[in-house]
């Protein structure tokens, strides 16, 4: 599956995913700049924060409120963020685009 990341300085990578996998997972294979999982996924350091922009037709689950706890020590929040650790890509999520905000590098 497709998943789109704009990076910090606008450019566009388009990355092949596996459902199943985590979105950083995804990113951080790619070697997205700014997506760095630190915490390898444990929803520990927010080193994974992007804003999220599911496809048309999809939508994300809530974020847990551990994750909102996370995410509330972010820079720049906007109500799309999100931890790339917690979104699991599927099938509904293709095309998912998720922008990687200034403050992560």
């Amino acid at each position: 599956m497709r998943v789109r990341f704009i990076d910090p300085e606008g450019h566009e990578h388009l990355v092949e995913g596996e459902a199943g996998e985590s979105a950083m997972r995804c990113a951080t294979r790619a070697l997205i700049p700014g997506v760095i999982g630190e915490c390898g996924g444990a929803m520990a350091c927010a080193t994974c924060h992007c804003y999220a922009m599911p496809p048309a037709g999809a939508s994300l689950p809530e974020p847990s409120s551990q994750e909102r706890d996370m995410i509330d020590g972010c820079i720049d929040i906007q109500p799309t963020s999100r931890l790339t650790c917690q979104v699991v890509l599927g099938p509904e999520l293709e095309g998912i685009t998720f922008i990687v905000p200034a403050s992560q590098v």
